[in-house]
């Protein structure tokens, strides 16, 4: 049975970001280390070179123990929400002018779009032409 953990966003993990409010992002968890930076044997500066970020590249690369690994579950605070949307600029909506009647709205159309028509006609009489000399 999965047990239930707070989401946090990445964004909101950034905020945490000082050596008095110390969170860190491995694996897709998040952890508290604000308590731990004195401790840590590495220093503090290694854990505050990744704090509010995601740190699993630099965590895996310092090949920490499994020792070190079971600590982490002491700072455990929740998990990153995976599912949240990107942040996504707003669509603005511009109205061309509209044009005031229809029939100069048609002829405009016929002018710009005339080949269309005029190839579809061709090619018709064409394969007409030699649709009948067949038979």
């Amino acid at each position: 049975m999965p047990t239930l953990t707070k989401l946090y966003s990445m964004k909101e993990a950034a905020l945490h970001n000082t050596p008095d409010d110390c969170w860190i992002v491995v694996d897709g968890k998040i952890y508290d280390v604000t308590a731990y930076l004195d401790d840590h044997p590495g220093g503090a500066d290694v854990l505050l070179a990744v704090t509010g970020m995601d740190g699993t590249d630099e965590f895996e690369d310092a090949g920490h123990s499994k020792d070190a690994k079971a600590l982490m579950k002491d700072y455990f605070i929740g998990e990153l929400d995976l599912d949240e949307a990107p942040d996504m600029p707003e669509m603005e909506v511009f109205r061309k002018e509209q044009d005031k009647d229809f029939a100069s709205k048609l002829v405009d159309y016929a002018v710009q779009y005339w080949a269309i028509p005029v190839a579809a006609a061709g090619i018709s009489a064409v394969v007409a032409i030699l649709y009948a000399r067949r038979k």
